[in-house]
């Protein structure tokens, strides 16, 4: 590994609303990082907006690339989130194979395709089918509780999951090409609110706890899985960098909460970005 990871990021870009890029640059950058977009859609402001407007790059992200290639780019992570298209998961799938031609980077994939239950209404059934065969090529998969239950086939069974329910799904994910599988955002049967992972590689799985606030921001997912992917990429060990992307996100979105500004603005993160270089010494990470 470099001493600066470079990370090829394959997501779309919000001008106003802290979600995607304008997440991932800023806390990705500041974990030491370097960040290369490559985009897939420019947006004036996420779609919780009233109004936004949007240019899909799908057309252009073949060419994009493949400019890359010829300056010799060579990149120790691809992450990628929120998908417009079939089209763009078949060129995602092109480029992750040409990548791992070069070297072997570590493939992060947020399988951003719904929430509560719900599947986002861009979504179609190709889609999802398409977005199985782009987990198949990560290492490392970010889904929340409704994602990994349609990765897997499995009917959303309501808000909360019992721990020997959820390690079924983590080890299924798991059983469709990744190393390590996260949950995030999970209420447990017995009232817990944890991050949850699986490791294949060592047959273990980890919990860490958090701290719920009962409200709902855009962009806490690209949030966390920035956070989680830049302290791996920074030599944290796997509970250690899901613990400490927790923590983080705590107390962000306490601070925005206190702070009463209006939900479509996400998270007010640069107000405490100190916190990320604050070395935890008593992890509260356990075994499932």
């Amino acid at each position: 590994m470099k001493n600066v990871p470079k990370v090829a990021a394959i997501h779309d870009m919000s001008g106003m609303g802290r979600c995607s890029m304008t997440v991932i640059i800023p806390i990705m950058s500041a974990l030491g990082c370097q960040v290369c977009p490559l985009p897939t859609a420019l947006l004036s402001n996420h779609s919780e907006y009233k109004y936004f407007y949007f240019f899909d790059f799908t057309d252009h992200m073949k060419e994009y690339y493949s400019n890359w290639e010829k300056n010799d780019a060579e990149f120790d992570c691809l992450y990628s989130g929120f998908i417009g298209s079939e089209k763009q998961i078949n060129i995602m799938i092109d480029i992750i194979d040409k990548m791992k031609g070069h070297n072997n980077p570590l493939i992060v994939v947020d399988p951003v395709m719904g929430d509560h239950g719900e599947i986002y209404k861009t979504y179609t059934s190709e889609m999802v089918h398409k977005m199985g065969c782009l987990v198949n090529k990560a290492d490392i998969i970010t889904p929340n509780l409704t994602e990994a239950a349609i990765l897997i086939g499995e009917e959303y069974d309501g808000e909360t999951i019992s721990i020997s329910a959820l390690k079924e799904y983590l080890k299924k994910l798991c059983s469709m090409g990744p190393v390590t599988a996260v949950i995030t955002g999970v209420t447990t049967h017995e009232g817990e609110h944890i991050n949850a992972c699986y490791d294949k590689n060592t047959d273990e799985y980890w919990k860490v706890p958090f701290e719920y606030v009962d409200t709902r921001y855009p962009g806490t997912g690209d949030l966390f899985a920035s956070l989680f992917t830049g302290y791996l990429l920074k030599g944290k060990k796997l509970p250690e960098a899901m613990e400490d992307a927790s923590v983080f996100i705590s107390k962000a979105v306490k601070e925005t909460y206190k702070a009463n500004t209006p939900k479509s603005e996400g998270v007010m993160f640069e107000k405490i970005m100190k916190e990320l270089y604050k070395k935890h010494k008593n992890y509260k990470y356990s075994r499932m």
